[in-house]
């Protein structure tokens, strides 16, 4: 598959890397851009011109079960959607905020840790309505399952799925969290592939994850462990995702994230990751 690569700025700690040496670093590992972030389209496009990196899907989180919110929630959905069409992208990442409830009981949530029927029908009405918003300018929201979140389990997943408008709302899953929520990521692409437009990739340590669902971790303990890993040296299957992937015709942005890294640099990091994918043929 020939797919554009991206990097998430999310390994390198913010106090000890300007933005500007983050994009160089993540240029010098081999990849084709990173997420866009700011509303300022013509500063994004010269900083990452200046890096050698294209603009990649950023990411538009909220609490969008909270009807108070949803002409908010637009309007903010609007300015992200006109930035993106100003640096030629036609998806945004769209996500539940993390909430203190969520965090506790990250990997291995209960149904009773569910929305309400009213949560529900209250995100999927939000995120039709911030869908149809973004359209006007040609941007399709993706949504983004994560731990951490009201959306972290396939059958939350689905649930959500199950009341969007599918016309204007898309799915920008992150397998690595998938994994973490203890559902199957090739099983998801089988299933919903024709809805994927842009995804996230991560690589899960089993022991990790093992360990702290057994222990109830949460979090913050599970990512203190190690959770995250480089790309190849988890369970996560990416060889049999993108084969999923290529099979619905996924075209879309391949974002890389590790979160937080166990080797030396963010960079080493990055370059493991990138040199995977490459010995899968991407």
């Amino acid at each position: 598959m020939t797919l554009p690569i991206g990097c998430g700025q999310l390994t390198w700690r913010r106090d000890e890397f300007s933005p500007d040496q983050v994009l160089a670093e993540i240029a010098e590992a081999g990849y084709d851009g990173a997420p866009a972030g700011g509303a300022d389209a013509d500063a994004i496009r010269a900083q990452f011109a200046a890096a050698g990196l294209k603009p990649a899907p950023g990411y538009f989180g909220a609490e969008f079960w909270d009807p108070a919110q949803r002409e908010a929630l637009v309007a903010k959905a609007r300015d992200h959607a006109a930035t993106h069409q100003a640096l030629g992208l036609t998806e945004l990442y769209v996500a539940a905020n993390l909430t203190p409830d969520r965090i506790a009981v990250a990997g291995h949530v209960r149904p009773d840790d569910a929305l309400s029927d009213e949560g529900y029908a209250a995100f999927a009405e939000t995120l039709n309505a911030v869908g149809k918003a973004t359209q006007e300018y040609g941007v399709a929201i993706c949504f983004h399952n994560h731990v951490g979140s009201y959306i972290e389990t396939r059958a939350e997943l689905d649930r959500l799925f199950a009341l969007v408008d599918r016309d204007v709302v898309f799915l920008g899953p992150d397998f690595g969290h998938l994994a973490w929520a203890g559902d199957d990521s090739v099983q998801l692409v089988k299933d919903y592939g024709a809805a994927i437009r842009t995804v996230h990739i991560k690589d899960i340590d089993q022991a990790v994850l093992q360990q702290g669902v057994a222990a109830g971790w949460d979090y913050r303990q599970f990512s203190d462990a190690g959770i995250f890993i480089e790309l190849g040296r988890g369970f996560v299957d990416l060889p049999g995702i993108f084969s999923q992937l290529d099979r619905a015709g996924f075209a879309g942005w391949v974002i890389v994230e590790t979160d937080v890294t166990q080797l030396p640099t963010a960079k080493e990091s990055a370059v493991v990751s990138r040199e995977y994918l490459r010995s899968i043929g991407l």
